[in-house]
């Protein structure tokens, strides 16, 4: 007789097996998709995965370096120092008095051991303006109004000097951090304001130091809650009045300038013409 064929052991069954666990199978055996970096041959092969490009915070404050500044204050090369609120006038050892005299509009006294209209310019401002960008807050603001006493005490002695500075300048925008930022703006303004000529000579320059005042010119825009009250201490404000000052001493070709490098930027000098011979109804 022949013998009945014996059925397998495990048999299969195939009404266990779902078209899901088939997918999952096979999606097992796949191979992971290779991370592959852009714009390069591997990126048009199968089973890849193009890395995507780094994201960059171009409002992240970066490191600030060691300034110059603060190398000469270390060293005792610096002939100004803050002086004390009681003590007006000190008697050195030569039976020289040495008086202290307080910056404008500021509650800073600084003590000049020698007097500033007297220093070299070529010299001492390019380090002056050098420490804006300095982090620590008290060599700052020695910084800061000293170098603001410098232009008030010898405002024909800045123009020779401007394209020293202009590199100190753009290292202080450069730190992305918003109290230097305001600081070099407030510094910038009083040249402007106080040396002759020195606005339509710094229209060359517009391309190396208003790259950052465009990204910060809208910062206080919908604050909400976070307004701050002082004027002085918002970024976007001293930017607005830094740019409108900027147009008013640069020249007939400031506007342009500013423009080509803040966009956004709107003029705010009012125009100087005839309204006596201006006709509403024409518009001439």
């Amino acid at each position: 007789m022949l013998k009945k064929e014996e059925p397998p052991k495990n048999p299969i069954k195939m009404s266990t097996v779902s078209g899901k666990l088939c997918r999952e199978m096979l999606r097992a055996h796949r191979q992971a998709p290779r991370v592959v970096p852009a714009f390069s041959y591997q990126a048009l092969q199968k089973n890849t995965i193009v890395l995507p490009p780094p994201k960059i915070n171009v409002y992240q404050a970066r490191p600030v370096k060691q300034t110059n500044f603060e190398i000469y204050v270390l060293r005792g090369d610096i002939p100004v120092v803050k002086a004390t609120q009681k003590k007006r006038t000190e008697r050195t050892a030569d039976n020289k008095i040495e008086k202290s005299e307080r910056i404008k509009g500021s509650p800073y006294l600084l003590k000049w051991l020698c007097p500033p209209q007297n220093l070299d310019y070529c010299y001492y401002f390019p380090i002056f303006i050098d420490g804006l960008a300095d982090n620590k807050p008290e060599l700052r603001l020695l910084a800061k109004y000293a170098a603001i006493d410098l232009i008030n005490k010898g405002p024909n002695k800045i123009l020779p000097v401007l394209p020293r500075v202009i590199l100190p300048f753009k290292r202080a925008f450069n730190t992305r951090r918003k109290t230097i930022i305001i600081d070099a703006l407030k510094v910038l303004q009083e040249m402007v304001r106080v040396a002759p000529c020195v606005g339509q000579a710094l229209v060359p320059y517009y391309r190396q130091l208003l790259g950052v005042c465009n990204l910060y010119k809208n910062m206080n825009v919908n604050l909400l809650d976070g307004v701050e009250a002082d004027r002085s201490k918002r970024i976007g404000d001293v930017i607005e009045d830094t740019l409108k000052l900027l147009e008013q001493c640069g020249g007939p070709t400031a506007y342009l300038n500013i423009k080509y490098m803040i966009p956004t930027y709107e003029s705010m000098v009012s125009p100087k013409c005839g309204m006596e011979d201006f006709d509403p109804i024409y518009g001439r």
